[in-house]
């Protein structure tokens, strides 16, 4: 264990050349940079020297010299470099025995080598300073010498459900910016701090649960805690801020793909026998095992499920993120959704699809229309066996409504004109608000379809809501589709601040206020109207964002009529999660809902959203 010191002149140096390098996210706490300095001095530098007991090396900026661990592993793309531990550890569980090398072209040493590293110790930010992601310790502009080859590696630390902390993270400090990167860690209370003095280490896990599917990243996620908030088919629930899930980790491979496929697994497959490797940190999900030896997926067969037809007096209507689909996207894309269309969502009376681009895509040249997207995917459907849809939307203006740029997205209401009407009246364009007014004691939109106060800073880049007029059986029913600002430029949850950053809820928590007003203006021309609000809300069901919809009465999510482990459209770092909701008004009292899990669980993907389904008798 380090004693305490006070902070030298020497020290504060140490710290103001780390500061310099712009890489170093926080400064270390300064007892632990006396000691290290101390420790400098009086002998050869030892990896947990360099690690010490707080996020950030107090030895960051320095040079070291003989710094000797044997080497756990190596990587020969992308952050080039190797892993090595000291053998010999301290009696500091809060300090790392492993940290990386990086090298920055391919590697000569090999697993098992003895090796002696000299070279600058830095905090290097996966994804930037900017993006609130914990640093990684690490010796760059290394000189190695290799002592001795064919060495027994030092043994893998177990990470398993007994291991890990309950508690996830420290509150940060209020001094620091709500920063916890200059506390000491507490291995044995939270388990960030748990992921952090391993960092660097060599690790295994044994049999896990598959909680996030294969990406085309070649990376997915388990959990080493089975138990903890499952669903009913196989995923992690992600129903709290404050359920962040301890035992969730992130596995890639050290062998590159043209040598070793790496495995394709669906939520709830197992992860089985041992996988084993270096603990690592990257900016698409923190905490990685990056394996040395990867165990075998078991299948378990997850099937893509299939919601119950609409009965004969039942209005089926739904919401389906199609993932910025465009003509240039291949035909199989097109069948496919239209496939899910058609057999797993029993092709519903209104179909409400966000993300549908312009007639040339990503391509920025100006055109916003999207007929021949619509017309490829409605006769992609027909094809399918379903019906033959009609559409109504409002083209946005060029470069408006954010998504990719030249994309043009929009949402889009498609109805089966055999069961449902649309009430057209007075289209608005992009910029033309719609409103409410009072029609024989019923109320109805001055524009059909129209756009939700379009002006309003809240959709300032951002998709504006779209609301519609339909009858089914003689009864009218308003739909309003939304596809709400992204998270992008929140922080993750292994983001250094805790809580993490989300400023990205402020310009929701406003889109949300926005309709629920214009709800409110509908239900006070007629208290007992029929409103369906749905879409990408891109926010939780407990989110702010989703009480704000829901002020007043005005609104009910329905999802949370569901089960709790059937609450969720969307797998984001193994962590099942709504974003996708749709919402009721008063007067649909008996209804039933399905979240229809064809996507979200599966690394063969036709979009990353689930599509959700509400049925009910107007």
């Amino acid at each position: 264990m380090r004693s305490s010191h006070t902070r030298s002149a020497a020290v504060a140096a140490v710290v103001a050349t780390a500061l310099a390098t712009g890489l170093l996210a926080g400064t270390a706490d300064a007892a632990d940079t006396a000691a290290a300095a101390d420790a400098a001095s009086a002998g050869p530098v030892r990896i947990h020297d360099i690690q010490g007991a707080t996020r950030i090396s107090p030895l960051a900026g320095k040079q070291v010299a003989d710094v000797e661990g044997i080497v756990t592993g190596v990587r020969t793309y992308g952050s080039r470099g190797f892993w090595m531990q000291d053998p010999d550890a301290d009696d500091n569980d809060a300090t790392s025995e492993g940290v990386f090398v990086f090298t920055s072209s391919v590697p000569t040493v090999a697993v098992g080598d003895a090796v002696k590293v000299s070279g600058l110790v830095g905090e290097y930010v996966p994804g930037g300073l900017n993006s609130g992601n914990q640093s990684v310790t690490q010796i760059s502009k290394p000189t190695v010498t290799v002592l001795s080859s064919g060495n027994q590696l030092p043994e893998a630390v177990l990470i398993n459900e007994y291991s890990v902390p309950s508690e996830y993270a420290p509150a940060g400090d209020p001094a620091a910016g709500g920063s916890i990167n200059g506390l000491t860690l507490e291995p044995g209370r939270y388990a960030l701090d748990y992921y952090e003095s391993l960092e660097g280490t060599n690790v295994r896990i044994g049999t896990s649960r598959v909680v996030g599917a294969t990406s085309p990243y070649a990376d997915l996620w388990v959990t080493v805690k089975g138990w903890e908030n499952p669903t009913r088919r196989g995923g992690t629930l992600y129903s709290s801020y404050e359920s962040q899930n301890t035992g969730r980790l992130m596995v890639q491979q050290l062998t590159p793909l043209a040598q070793q496929p790496f495995p394709v697994a669906n939520v709830g497959d197992r992860l089985t026998g041992t996988t084993e490797g270096p603990l690592d940190f990257n900016q698409f999900g923190g905490y990685t095992l990056t394996a040395r030896t990867l165990g075998t997926v078991a299948s378990k067969n997850l099937q893509a499920e299939k919601t119950k037809p609409q009965a004969e007096g039942e209005l089926a209507i739904a919401t389906y993120n199609v993932e910025n689909l465009d003509p240039s996207d291949p035909q199989e894309k097109f069948d496919a959704l239209a496939k899910a269309v058609v057999e797993n969502l029993a092709s519903p009376d209104i179909l409400a699809l966000e993300e549908i681009q312009d007639n040339t895509g990503a391509k920025n040249d100006g055109i916003v229309s999207a007929d021949q997207t619509l017309t490829k995917f409605t006769e992609a459907v027909k094809a399918a066996g379903g019906p033959a849809y009609q559409w109504r939307t409002i083209d946005p203006e060029n470069n408006k409504d954010g998504g990719e740029p030249g994309g043009n997205i929009r949402q889009v209401f498609l109805f089966n004109p055999e069961r449902v009407s649309f009430t057209d009246r007075d289209a608005g364009n992009a910029t033309t608000p719609a409103g409410v007014l009072q029609d024989g004691g019923k109320a109805a939109l001055t524009h059909s379809p129209g756009r939700i106060d379009p002006a309003n800073a809240a959709w300032e880049a951002s998709r504006k809501p779209l609301a519609g007029e339909f009858v089914f059986r003689g009864r009218t029913v308003f739909v309003i589709a939304n596809h709400f600002g992204s998270k992008g430029g929140d922080e993750g949850l292994t983001s250094h601040h805790q809580p993490p950053a989300r400023p990205s809820e402020t310009k929701r928590l406003q889109q949300a206020q926005a309709v629920n007003g214009f709800v409110k203006e509908i239900l006070a021309a007629q208290k007992n109207a029929n409103v369906v609000v749905l879409g990408d809300i891109n926010d939780f069901d407990f989110s702010d964002t989703t009480k704000a919809l829901a002020d007043g009465g005005a609104l009910y999510p329905a999802i949370q009529s569901l089960p709790k482990s059937e609450r969720y459209s969307y797998v984001f770092q193994g962590n099942s999660q709504v974003l996708d909701q749709i919402l009721t008004s008063p007067a649909i009292k008996k209804f039933t809902y399905d979240s229809v899990h064809i996507n979200a669980e599966f690394a063969d993907q036709n979009s990353d959203h689930d599509p959700q389904v509400l049925r009910f008798r107007p």
